[in-house]
């Protein structure tokens, strides 16, 4: 028996915040000194490393449940299902529920409960739990979700990656300017036949790499010190994504049994268009191979880093065939992966 994703939606934030709204912000470095450059350098330079241009946030009445919510909503509706038949509801995030100009987490009940509720599921055993694994949490749970499907314990589960990042960013960071809200989600179900998920890896790396993405306080010294916000060490970062992401997707295409040369995209976390495109250059070179043309769609230009919503809204745009260059047909293979804090390494081989 094998799991296959059977139903596919995304919720795409309608509020536009493009490079050029960061113009009056007053970046500074981490011990509180102005940059040396005027802040168009400082944005040119971050869209020649990123690729970003603009981002989407969630606008003030809504949180990442509900962005949680809409996605699933869309899933539920593709997959054909009556959600009182789902045995698991799994949702991914970083922050839980943040209400704008607040920097509190609100998790209790768990987002995931919430959907639930949002979604009108009366049946108690569909049991509704969140995690909290950085940027792959989404693909974790759909390794979640294949462990219980192939224990017997479910025989449908709704996985979801939601996160509204805009309510956590330090906006004297030009790191701020990464992030983005956004949700997607997915319906898993048993496969009879030759498609689904074929292999997968998860690592934690912990030992001195715990801390690179962190809680800390703003740049600007002015500010209460006791106010969290996401942070990052992004040199070294990069370096522990070259060094574990690439290996771990060669691992396991190797457990797949998929020849190299048959994988035909690789859905990759959008978190920085030129350390994915370091990441998937430095897998085919594993391999001895030169990085195929149109192998990594991309979407991170246009909506950011949505942290654990960008694979699943990446592949529901694709499979709707919203990327422009774009396509996937049936028997295709393709890669999944993520890095992100923990630090937390995660990739599948599936066959669509």
């Amino acid at each position: 028996m094998n799991i296959k994703i059977t139903g596919i939606g995304s919720y795409i934030p309608e509020v536009k915040v493009a490079n050029t709204d960061f113009e009056k912000h007053v970046f500074l470095n981490e011990d509180g000194s102005p940059f040396a450059h005027s802040n168009a350098i400082v944005i040119g330079k971050f869209k020649s490393i990123t690729g970003i241009e603009e981002r989407r946030y969630a606008p003030p009445h809504l949180n990442t449940s509900d962005l949680a919510f809409f996605a699933a909503q869309k899933a539920i509706e593709n997959a054909a299902i009556n959600p009182e038949t789902i045995d698991y509801i799994i949702v991914a995030h970083n922050f839980g529920d943040v209400i704008p100009n607040t920097f509190q987490s609100d998790t209790v009940p768990s987002l995931a409960t919430r959907v639930k509720h949002k979604l009108q599921i009366q049946n108690p055993k569909c049991v509704a739990y969140d995690i909290l694994f950085g940027c792959p949490g989404w693909i974790e749970g759909v390794l979640q979700a294949n462990a219980f499907i192939k224990s017997g314990m479910a025989k449908r589960c709704l996985v979801i990656g939601a996160e509204a990042l805009s309510r956590v960013v330090d906006p004297h960071d030009r790191d701020s300017m990464i992030y983005a809200d956004g949700a997607g989600a997915t319906i898993i179900e048993s496969a009879n036949d030759d498609s689904g998920l074929l292999s997968y890896e998860s690592a934690t790396y912990s030992f001195e790499e715990a801390h690179y993405l962190y809680y800390g306080c703003s740049f600007n010294k002015d500010l209460d010190p006791n106010t969290r916000y996401i942070k990052m060490h992004g040199r070294k970062i990069y370096e522990f994504a070259l060094s574990k992401v690439p290996q771990a997707m060669k691992e396991c295409l190797d457990k797949s049994g998929v020849a190299i040369g048959d994988v035909k995209k690789i859905l990759i976390h959008q978190a920085n268009e030129k350390m994915d495109e370091a990441i998937v250059s430095r897998f085919y070179k594993l391999y001895d191979k030169e990085m195929p043309e149109g192998i990594m769609p991309m979407i991170i230009t246009n909506l950011g880093n949505s942290s654990v919503a960008t694979i699943p809204t990446l592949l529901d745009l694709l499979v709707n065939g919203k990327i422009e260059k774009q396509q996937i047909h049936q028997g295709d293979v393709l890669i999944f992966a993520s890095v992100g804090a923990g630090m937390n390494v995660n990739a599948f081989v599936y066959r669509y």
